[in-house]
């Protein structure tokens, strides 16, 4: 997939450099019931804690997508913790601008939907007032992780501007991004419905659920 133009990043980056390698081999999908961080009942699970094993693929992936937020004018990258983390601060690298992350914290039930609180460490919060900040996780389904990060950065002061994703699934995330006033730049998309518990057809038809282990 050709990378846009990059107007005004550093010249070190080169959007000329194309992405030949295939996202989901790096991911394996594997298809079931599964009960994801949001809450939400789906189909898809992504084995995640494959796709950083060799960086050296990643990284035409994520020059690719740094090569995409380049013309937001972001002034710093900030991730989820794990592979949001992971993914922002090779794009962060790339744009020449800062990094931070945000790291779950426990939640204190799960009989919501988007449960889990994202924070910003205690002592980077207030170096990220006033930036122009873009949201990079690995993959989005219903964005719990892009959510939680959003409201931390807003309680800092920050201004997220963008989202950008390796892969997003299905579609479930677009109100939120419509409603926050931010755009999203993704490098592939697959199909995925989500259903809250109380309609999963999967759980009607007695489906146990699948916790993701191997």
């Amino acid at each position: 997939m050709p990378a846009r133009p990059i107007g005004s990043a550093p010249h070190r980056f080169d959007a000329t450099r194309k992405t030949d390698v295939n996202l989901v081999d790096l991911m394996p999908v594997r298809r079931g019931h599964f009960r994801y961080e949001s809450g939400y009942h789906g189909e898809i699970w992504l084995d995640l804690d494959r796709l950083f094993l060799n960086p050296v693929l990643i990284a035409p992936l994520a020059r690719d997508l740094a090569s995409r937020l380049a013309p937001s004018a972001i002034e710093a990258v900030v991730g989820p913790l794990v592979g949001g983390a992971l993914l922002a601060q090779i794009i962060a690298v790339e744009l020449g601008v800062q990094f931070a992350y945000t790291e779950p914290r426990p939640p204190s039930s799960n009989d919501t939907l988007y449960p889990v609180v994202y924070r910003l460490p205690a002592t980077v919060a207030p170096l990220m007032n006033g930036k122009r900040v873009a949201i990079v996780d690995d993959v989005i389904n219903a964005g719990s992780a892009v959510r939680g990060t959003y409201h931390a950065l807003v309680e800092a002061g920050a201004k997220p501007a963008i989202v950008g994703a390796l892969l997003v699934l299905g579609d479930a995330v677009q109100p939120f991004l419509k409603s926050s006033g931010m755009t999203l730049e993704q490098l592939a998309a697959l199909p995925n419905p989500l259903w809250a518990s109380a309609n999963c057809p999967l759980c009607a038809q007695g489906i146990p659920l699948d916790d993701g282990s191997p």
